[in-house]
């Protein structure tokens, strides 16, 4: 099996990194999914506390309750959701510079492979009496 090149390294590093990003906004949007639930139940509960139905008067004091804890729970995922805002920003900019840093590698192994080539032609059209020698023989 060949040895691996820099560039080969890198571009794998930057799958796994990407993946990494890809799981990092799943975690985000889970997140604000379940934030855009607890708002829709603080909505629903608030309507439930206005309301002038005899039923949800009995029940006050329980919706008072539960809209206190909805509100904790918001807060609680608000929180969540800067941090996983932030790992979202980690991750790509992680995978940016490994890109970036792979670009660069095969940029230089391309040079290197062209010098390389140059030197190659170099050599067989002016080789040296050295090598001519061994040619003929």
């Amino acid at each position: 099996m060949a040895e691996k090149t820099r560039s080969q390294k890198l571009k794998r590093l930057v799958a796994v990194q990407r993946h990494l990003e890809q799981m990092a906004e799943y975690d985000l949007a889970e997140t604000s999914r379940q934030r855009a639930e607890v708002n829709n139940q603080i909505d629903n509960v608030v309507l439930a506390l206005g309301s002038m139905d005899p039923v949800h008067h009995a029940f006050s004091q329980s919706y008072a309750d539960r809209f206190n804890r909805l509100g904790i729970k918001d807060k609680q995922l608000n929180g969540m959701q800067e941090v996983h805002e932030m790992r979202v920003r980690q991750e790509r900019a992680k995978g940016d510079r490994l890109e970036d840093n792979m670009r660069e590698a095969l940029d230089g192994e391309r040079r290197e492979s062209d010098d390389n080539a140059v030197y190659d032609l170099i050599d067989q059209k002016f080789g040296t009496p050295a090598s001519s020698k061994l040619q003929k023989s």
